[in-house]
């Protein structure tokens, strides 16, 4: 919660959308914009902070390819500045409708006239909740934000009150989602070094803070050229690609030291397929049927 701090991550998360690679965030300790600063006055948030790392994301193409960056911004569900948080995106979805509706261009998406003048869209937005206001919620129950640096009660809201909102703003504009974070922690495959604190855009890479993975995935479609599934070749493929990956660790290259050494000490990959759809369509199984996720949970155990 410094300025240099905040002022090095931007050009952390830089460096790494230059080569391609997304990032995941939690904003969380960035004090909130009704709390006070040492040398008076208040603190501006992360929204405002959230104003700068967007306009980063927009203007450095992944890997100087055509996409643009791919970035995860998530607040803990107890920061004072949830609220505002919850509701960023789809107030600037609103923005963009009455643009369009004055005649800008909303077409093709985030570069359109429309869409390219607000903010907040180079990033999924993620609220991580506990157990605790997930019960809260089951039990109409009062649940407070708490203050970044005293953790004395700022705001109190009906739980249910927060998770309407949230459904609201996701049903007007996809964001936020949220993430579980007592069980992701319970979960966590390396629990005697630090807890998880975020994730990357997808939310598929779940690990320490600075840390790396590297990901890929085979193509299904490769396997099944004539309706059968070759599972030798399958096998041979997630063994060499995994193996690939190992190596890769060592000879990438990393924007910072930390996550230069958290992922050559902990070397985390992360393998998976793609094209499942088409693969059930070609093999005439509905993708929402019992004979469609049994099929799925084979590729997956395979793997």
């Amino acid at each position: 919660d410094s300025l240099d701090s905040i002022l090095t991550l931007a050009k952390t998360e830089g460096m790494l959308f230059k080569w391609g690679s997304g990032t995941g965030t939690n904003l969380s300790p960035i004090r909130g914009s009704s709390e006070l600063l040492s040398g008076g006055g208040t603190a501006s948030g992360p929204l405002s902070f959230m104003r700068g790392f967007d306009a980063f994301a927009g203007v450095i193409k992944s890997g100087g390819k055509t996409r643009r960056a791919a970035k995860m911004v998530i607040l803990n569900v107890d920061h004072p500045d949830i609220e505002d948080f919850i509701e960023c995106k789809s107030k600037e979805e609103a923005k963009a409708w009455a643009l369009i509706r004055e005649g800008y261009d909303g077409s093709s998406g985030p570069d359109s006239e429309a869409y390219s003048s607000i903010f907040f869209q180079n990033a999924n937005n993620s609220v991580r909740v506990t157990d605790d206001f997930m019960y809260a919620v089951i039990r109409d129950a009062d649940f407070s934000t708490k203050a970044v640096k005293s953790n004395d009660p700022v705001k109190t809201y009906k739980a249910r009150t927060l998770l309407h909102k949230i459904s609201e703003a996701t049903w007007q504009c996809g964001d936020p989602g949220m993430q579980y974070d007592t069980t992701v922690n319970r979960w966590h495959t390396s629990k005697n070094t630090a807890r998880i604190n975020a994730s990357n855009p997808c939310s598929e890479y779940m690990f320490l803070d600075d840390s790396a993975c590297n990901l890929a995935s085979l193509n299904l479609m490769k396997f099944a050229p004539n309706g059968t599934f070759d599972v030798a070749a399958y096998r041979h493929a997630c063994a060499l690609t995994i193996t690939a990956q190992e190596i890769l660790v060592d000879n990438a290259g990393y924007p910072t030291e930390s996550i230069m050494k958290n992922s050559h000490d902990y070397r985390p990959l992360g393998l998976g397929y793609a094209n499942l759809g088409a693969l059930l369509m070609a093999a005439g199984l509905p993708y929402d049927s019992d004979a469609g996720r049994d099929y799925a949970a084979c590729l997956t155990a395979i793997m």
